[in-house]
């Protein structure tokens, strides 16, 4: 809206600009084959191990997850949903062709049976139970009779299709998963043999940084050395400034002026009769609804609210006035707000506490309650008494007693208005003062009812006015985008930011950005720009202003970052500390070589450390972190042996066993080993899929298209 208000606004500038827009439009229509928001009939969106994704079925499918997920999700979220599922059908449709595996008529039924499908009623029997005739025949008919609803089958039958491929795929693997006895034996080994020692650590931090010193050609060598640890995707660095479309002080002045004006009443002068009329105003009007339709953005509510449901800045302020009573203006969020008091129910709405007492077959009783109905009084009457005498608190009784869900906060139940519970329950909360204990019976059981406490409500009528930038200020903030944009252009590609301060603008930046994202720190959903991005003819440099929904984004993009290995400058930031750490550890175990604990310790200001329980299995030294090396060498030394210098992942270690504990004996390890199948069984589904997704040749063109 904002964008078409602007356009309507600068008719006489934006005409050229847009005729400028559009003959380039078409210029680049004809001469590119690479539209950003097109692409090609018949091409692909994506090749998994050479073979093809077709762009037109996967725009038939984006349209499904369009129908199916609505407006919860945004194009390009919808597009990533449904790249990752075409993905995974090919990948695993390859593997289904190469092992011949396919599913028939009776193995789809059986699926449909112990599946979410089976719960549709269309598809039971008159015990409501799953039938698989009675399945058939729905869908028979459904293809006589309903052939919108058959085509809405035909797109689930796919989805079943391919699950029911997939579990008798995942489940042939999952039958030779298995764990021996020997290494259920060693995981409970793993479990429960432990370790004390006594450790000294210096840590890597106690060598400052500044001290160790790395080159370019250092970062290069460590790279190539960890090749997997540094590849990186087709990136792009942006910065931009944002010029916000709000009110200035000069707008809220005028809706507060225009909004105060409109209070008392107007004469107004009427030349076809030669008199005037008075116009009522928001004090006087005595059509209060018609008033509101007429001057503001929101209408009258005839609810009448407890000062909970008023709004906290001024909540207090309405509550005190009478009934005709107005305050305001005020603010509220975006708006200026004038409340007028229409009406006043003294004691409108209770606070109260209660103590249930169910009883079997009660409505909402637990199935585990089993007392009569006789009981359940009787107790409710015992409980009322107690309730009854000097210095018992009610809240405690509740809480030790009551069969409702408000138990734990004591039995309070909040404030409510008339008509909100049980009719019993009504008329006792709203009949009795506060402070009054009673006990009355409804469908859900006996209650000990105590009445804490009663306020008024009140019916309101809020005059409201939306505080929005004028004319004036849009285009005052257009100028200065534009200005901005054009002395950005002119100038360096350094000099962007420079501008941006002397205009006295702040420059944030975006890094990092992937090809398929859509949401910008700053600016939220923003695919033009991401587009723009990694467009083959922006370079690095390049500047543009983009209208988004409440403002200007002038953007520069500042860095391409190639797909594969990264430079030694973007991968400074992470290997930098694993090369500073590497020479550190070097550095304390050739400062300390022959050392016993004791001089290592006092060498290096540091203490002799105790740490008993160890386990391989989770190998957390306190106070030094989890340090799986130093662990596992401790299990590996006699009682009473001190270790050699261990480089370990926050410092320099080294330890002595104290005490070394065998795991108590078992007879059997089948438990251990049945667990170990069983968490292997559960990862194969993903497992599975991951390591063949890692290992197929994926080439992804979404960006030619979305």
């Amino acid at each position: 809206m904002a964008i078409l208000e602007n356009i309507r606004k600068r008719t006489t500038v934006l005409i050229l600009i847009i005729g400028l827009a559009l003959f380039a439009f078409v210029i680049s229509g004809v001469f590119s084959s690479n539209d950003l928001g097109g692409g090609k009939v018949g091409s692909a969106v994506a090749e998994v191990n050479g073979e093809s994704i077709s762009i037109d079925d996967f725009r038939r499918e984006v349209e499904i997850a369009s129908r199916r997920f609505g407006p919860n999700l945004s194009s390009t979220q919808l597009v990533s949903r449904v790249y990752d599922q075409e993905v995974r059908k090919e990948i695993l449709g390859q593997q289904f062709e190469d092992l011949g595996i396919n599913v028939e008529s009776d193995q789809i039924v059986e699926f449909v049976k112990t599946s979410g499908y089976a719960q549709i009623p269309d598809f039971q029997d008159e015990n409501g139970v799953f039938n698989a005739e009675v399945f058939k025949s729905a869908i028979a008919d459904w293809k006589a009779n309903d052939p919108l609803r058959y085509d809405a089958w035909l797109q689930d039958e796919k989805s079943i299709i391919q699950s029911a491929k997939e579990r008798l795929y995942f489940n042939l693997i999952k039958g030779g998963v298995g764990a021996t006895l020997t290494e259920g034996a060693f995981d409970y080994r793993m479990s429960n043999e432990k370790v004390d020692i006594q450790y000294v650590r210096v840590p890597y931090t106690s060598i400052a940084d500044s001290t160790i010193q790395v080159s370019k050609k250092d970062i290069e060598a460590y790279v190539n050395e960890h090749k997997e640890d540094f590849k990186q995707e087709k990136a792009r660095d942006i910065r931009f400034v944002f010029f916000e479309e709000k009110a200035s002080v000069e707008d809220e002045k005028a809706v507060e002026d225009a909004m105060t004006a409109l209070l008392d009443d107007t004469v107004e002068y009427i030349q076809e009769r030669n008199t005037t009329d008075t116009i009522p105003g928001f004090r006087n009007a005595t059509d209060v609804a018609a008033f509101l339709d007429r001057n503001s953005d929101s209408k009258f509510d005839t609810i009448f609210k407890a000062k909970k449901d008023l709004p906290a800045v001024v909540a207090d302020s309405l509550m005190d006035l009478e009934v005709g009573g107005i305050y305001g203006p005020y603010r509220d969020g975006n708006f200026f707000k004038v409340s007028k008091v229409m009406n006043r129910k003294p004691n409108g709405t209770v606070k109260a506490s209660h103590i249930l007492f169910a009883y079997e077959g009660a409505e909402r009783a637990n199935p585990s309650i089993k007392r009569t109905k006789e009981e359940a009084e009787e107790k409710a009457k015992e409980i009322l008494d107690e309730a009854k005498e000097e210095g018992a608190v009610f809240t405690t009784l509740a809480r030790d007693n009551s069969d409702g869900p408000s138990a734990p906060r004591g039995g309070d139940l909040g404030y409510f208005q008339e008509g909100v519970m049980a009719d019993e329950f009504n008329d006792f909360a709203f009949g009795n003062d506060v402070g009054t204990i009673g006990l009355v019976e409804t469908q859900f059981g006996f209650h000990v009812i105590k009445v804490d406490d009663k306020q008024d409500v009140v019916q309101v009528a809020t005059f409201s006015r939306e505080i929005e930038p004028s004319e004036e200020t849009i285009n005052t903030l257009f100028t200065e985008a534009t200005k901005f944009e054009m002395s950005a252009t002119d100038g360096k590609a350094d000099d962007f930011g420079d501008i941006a301060r002397t205009s006295e603008h702040t420059v944030r930046p975006v890094n990092k950005i992937k090809e398929m994202d859509e949401n910008l720190p700053g600016l939220s959903a923003q695919r033009g720009i991401v587009q723009w991005a990694f467009n083959e003819d922006t370079e690095v440099g390049d500047i543009k202003r983009f209208n988004i929904n409440n403002g200007y984004a002038v953007v520069q993009l500042t860095k391409k970052y190639k797909e594969g290995l990264m430079t030694s400058e973007d991968a400074s930031a992470t290997a930098l500390p694993k090369i500073r750490k590497e020479r550190k550890a070097e550095k304390i175990m050739l400062a300390n070589q022959g050392k016993d604990m004791d001089a290592f310790a006092k060498d290096n200001n540091v203490t002799v450390s105790n740490a008993s329980a160890l386990t391989m299995k989770s190998p957390t030294i306190p106070g030094a972190g989890r340090e799986s090396l130093v662990v596992g060498t401790a299990f590996a030394m006699e009682q009473d042996k001190a270790s050699g210098l261990i480089k370990g992942e926050t410092g320099v270690f080294k330890v002595k066993v104290t005490k070394k504990e065998e795991a108590p004996q078992i007879d059997n390890f089948s438990t251990y080993a049945n667990t170990l199948k069983t968490s292997a069984s559960n990862r194969v589904n993903g497992d599975v899929y991951n390591a063949l997704k890692e290992g197929a040749e994926i080439e992804d063109k979404r960006a030619t298209f979305y």
